[in-house]
This record gives structure tokens, sequence and C-alpha cells, in this order.
């Protein structure tokens, strides 16, 4: 990556210029058995399209707060540099009570009623499917984001001195995120290619740069397991050999 990004944004648009193609996020539910792979392409293109959701019409604004209520999956990784690509403070299970909007998936839908605020979910179904009715007083991601645009231009620069991310206590500029996760692909042995299988959880900062950071910041990419215990030891290794991994930490 440049060494001139400073935001988890920029990281992704030099993983664009650099190879469009390869793939940098696969996901797995092991309690569904679903599987879902995304180019660095496809990536950016939800990305976006969230991005432009979130800055229209949801209003958020540079230095918003956004209680992330999902678990580790695709689209918390997407919501997460969405986030970041507007200037929003991702505040991964934080209290909706005291953030400007929330994002909740199905299982947190009570406690995400809170938000005073704008309140979207996501039923987390295969393939980004929708709720088969819109829960009261939500937007449902998927129904929203398809009709929104596949480029994003902030409408003020991002920041990277202004807070980016808060996650189980700890709190970090767009800068030190950048920061932290170089020097995570560092201990985790990344490199220009490398591919991370992680099953560490989204609620922590160690979850989150093995399941996305880390590898976004070295130029490789996350095989990014939920329920991994669900696997077993026999099932692991042929995924391990099946996605090419070559490095994990779960």
């Amino acid at each position: 990556m440049n060494a001139t990004d400073r935001t988890p944004a920029d990281l992704l648009r030099s993983a664009l210029a650099a190879d469009p193609a390869r793939p940098l996020v696969t996901f797995y539910d092991d309690a569904t058995g679903e599987r879902v792979e995304l180019s660095v392409a496809t990536f950016a293109n939800w990305v976006a399209k969230t991005a432009n959701l979130l800055q229209g019409d949801l209003a958020a604004e540079p230095g918003d707060r956004l209680a992330l209520l999902l678990p580790a999956h695709w689209q918390s990784a997407v919501w997460l540099l969405a986030c970041s690509s507007v200037g929003v403070v991702a505040d991964v299970q934080g209290d909706p009570a005291g953030a400007d909007l929330v994002v909740s998936g199905p299982d947190t839908l009570e406690a995400a009623r809170a938000c005073r605020g704008e309140r979207v979910a996501l039923a987390l179904r295969p393939l980004g499917g929708r709720f088969p009715q819109t829960p009261e007083g939500f937007a449902d991601y998927a129904v929203e984001v398809p009709s929104q645009g596949d480029r994003f231009a902030p409408f003020t620069p991002v920041d990277p001195d202004a807070p980016a991310l808060a996650v189980d206590g700890v709190e970090l500029t767009a800068a030190e995120l950048v920061a932290r996760a170089h020097e995570d692909a560092a201990d985790l042995g990344l490199t220009a290619g490398s591919r991370l299988l992680t099953g560490r959880t989204y609620d922590t900062w160690e979850g989150l740069s093995a399941g996305l950071f880390a590898p976004l910041a070295a130029g490789g990419s996350v095989v990014l397991c939920r329920h991994l215990g669900q696997l077993g030891e026999d099932g692991l290794a042929k995924r391990v050999e099946s996605e090419r991994v070559t490095n994990t930490a779960v």
C-alpha cells in the first residue's frame, strides 16, 4: 500500500488501483453454510453505494457517531469502510442511545430502537437478501442500497486526524487506525498477496484488524469465518488448503 495512505478509505483506493480483480474478503458462516467472495472492485462498489446511502439518504456528516451493531460479516466490513469514506465514527457495538444513527443486525433490533436518529437494519441473509418484512422504524439496507451510485465523493474531505473508530474502549483516528493496521500486519506476518484466515469476532480491535484492516493495509486478503468453532479441525484444515490460506488468526 502507499505510504501516503492515511485513512482506511485511502487503503481501499490503493488496493483498487493496484489490482481490482483480486479477492479481498471471502466470508463463511459455518452455521448456515454461506460463502461469499468479494474482489477488491466488488467490495469497493458496495462501499461506494453504502457511503452514498450514508451521506445522502441518511444525511450523515463527518464527526457523526454511528452505532454499528453487527457481527463479523462481509457487510459489516463494508459499513466500516463506508463510515471511513464519509468521516463518520464507527462505534462498534456502541450505545445506540448516544449515537446519531444506528446500523443493526436482526438480533439487536430492540437495542437499536434506543437511537433517536436514523436506523438501518440488515437481515444478514445470504447474498445480501432483504427482510421478509422490514422491521418497523428501520430502513432495510438491502432495499435501499442497490439504487445508490457506484461512485462516491465526500461532501467534505475526511480529516485523517479526526476520530474514526471506537471499539471495546479503544478510540482511534483514521491515521492511528491505518498505522496500527500496518503494525498488526507486520506482527501477523502479512505481505502483499497474503491470505489470512480468521475466526475472531468484530467486537475488539484485534478482531477488526485481523478481519479487515491488517490484510487491507498489507495488500492481502481475508477469509473471514463466522461460527468457525462449528467447522472442526478436519474442516478447518480443508478450508486452509482450498482457500490457499497463508496465515491464520483464530
